[in-house]
C-alpha cells in the first residue's frame, strides 16, 4: 500500500509512539507484507527467525521488536509489538468506510456494463465496459475490474485475509488493507470468494476462467489464461503462472509457485512448488505417471503376499 503522499520517520513513529533510528525525516512512501516490499516501504517483524529477511529485504524501514543494528540506507522502528502498530498505521491511512447504500457514489462503471439487482458495490471500485455482474454479488472498497468481465451470482470480492496471530486471550487480526484486481476477459462462476491482499494485490489474470465455489486467498497472483474448475482452494501468496489448469478441489499450501501450463489433477495437495508443463496428481503431489504407477503397484501387493505364502509351503 502506497500512501497518498510521503511521510518522515518521526512522524510515522508518532502515530504509534515508537522509538525510531534514522534521521527524523526520512522519506516513508508506504507500507507492504515482505513478498512486495519496495524501497520507501515499512515491513514489520515480530520474530528472530526472520529478522535477518526483513533487514535485508527491499523495504527501507523496519518494524521491529528489538534494538539491533541498523543497515545503511535503512531506518528503524522500535515496537513491542510491531504486529499491533502495523495494523494502527493500517487503520490511520486506511479506515474503514461504512456504506449506507448498496452502490458507493465513487463507483466507476464503463459503457455495455450490466450490473443485476442485489449487488452491494463499494467504495471507489472500477468496472471496466461491458461486464455482466450477476445478483447477489458483493464488491468490496477499491476493487478493481476491467474490460468483458463475467461474474456469477453470490460471489464477494475482496473479503480479509485469513491472517492471524495467535495470543493469550485469543487470535488478533492482520488487517487487509489491500485490493482485488480482475482483468480483461475474466470469468468468475458463482459463489466465489477472493480475498483482497493484506497490503498489496490480489490479482486474476486476462482471459482466465474460474468454476463455480472456488475460493483465492490474500495477495495471489493468477496469471493469463488459467482454468481453475470447482471447489478448489488456493491459499494466500500463491503464483499461480499463465496457462494453468487445476481441476476441481485442488488445494495448495501457502508461498508456492505452480509453473506456467502444468495441470493439477482433481482432489490433489499441491504441498510444495511446481514446474511447469507438467502434469500432477495426488497428496503428497508428484508427476501423475509416476502417482499412477504407484497406485497400480499398491493393487498388486495382495498377489504378491499371496505368492510368498505359496514359496513359504
Amino acid at each position: 500500500m502506497k500512501f497518498n503522499k510521503a511521510h518522515n520517520l518521526k512522524d510515522i513513529a508518532s502515530i504509534i509512539n515508537a522509538k525510531y533510528i534514522g534521521k527524523d525525516d526520512f522519506p516513508v512512501l508506504g507500507m507492504n507484507e515482505i513478498h512486495v516490499v519496495k524501497a520507501g516501504d515499512i515491513v514489520f517483524v515480530d520474530h528472530p527467525k526472520y529478522y535477518d529477511k526483513a533487514l535485508e529485504s527491499a523495504a527501507t524501514i523496519v518494524l521491529i521488536n528489538k534494538e539491533v543494528v541498523c543497515p545503511e540506507g535503512k531506518a528503524l522502528l522500535i515496537s513491542d509489538d510491531p504486529f499491533r502498530d502495523f495494523n494502527k498505521l493500517s487503520l490511520y491511512f486506511k479506515p474503514f468506510q461504512a456504506s449506507n447504500v448498496a452502490m458507493s457514489n465513487s463507483v466507476s462503471v464503463g459503457e455495455g456494463t450490466v450490473i443485476q439487482p442485489n449487488c452491494f458495490i463499494g467504495n471507489n471500485v472500477q468496472i471496466g465496459k461491458n461486464c455482466i455482474i450477476h445478483s447477489n454479488v458483493s464488491i468490496y472498497d477499491n476493487t478493481i475490474i476491467g474490460n468483458n468481465v463475467i461474474i456469477h451470482a453470490g460471489t464477494i470480492l475482496g473479503a480479509d485475509a485469513f491472517y492471524y496471530k495467535k495470543r493469550p486471550e485469543g487470535f488478533d487480526q492482520l488487517l487487509s488493507c489491500g485490493r482485488v484486481v480482475v482483468q480483461d476477459n475474466v470469468g468468475i462462476g458463482a459463489l466465489c470468494t477472493i480475498d483482497k491482499g493484506v497490503t498489496g494485490d490480489t490479482t486474476i489474470g486476462e482471459g482466465t476462467k474460474i468454476d463455480n465455489q472456488v475460493h483465492v486467498g490474500h495477495d495471489t497472483v493468477i496469471g493469463k489464461k488459467c482454468l481453475i474448475a470447482a471447489q478448489t482452494g488456493i491459499a494466500g501468496c500463491v503464483i499461480v503462472e499463465d496457462e494453468v489448469t487445476l481441476w476441481g478441489q485442488v488445494g495448495t499450501t501457502s508461498g508456492i509457485t505452480i509453473g506456467s501450463k502444468a495441470v493439477v489433477m482433481g482432489q490433489t495437495g499441491v504441498t510444495k512448488s511446481i514446474e511447469g508443463g507438467k502434469t500432477y496428481f495426488g497428496t503428497p503431489i508428484e508427476e501423475s505417471r509416476e502417482k499412477l504407477k504407484q497406485l497400480a503397484n499398491i493393487k498388486k501387493i495382495p498377489l504378491i503376499l499371496d505368492k510368498l505364502k505359496e514359496n513359504d509351503k
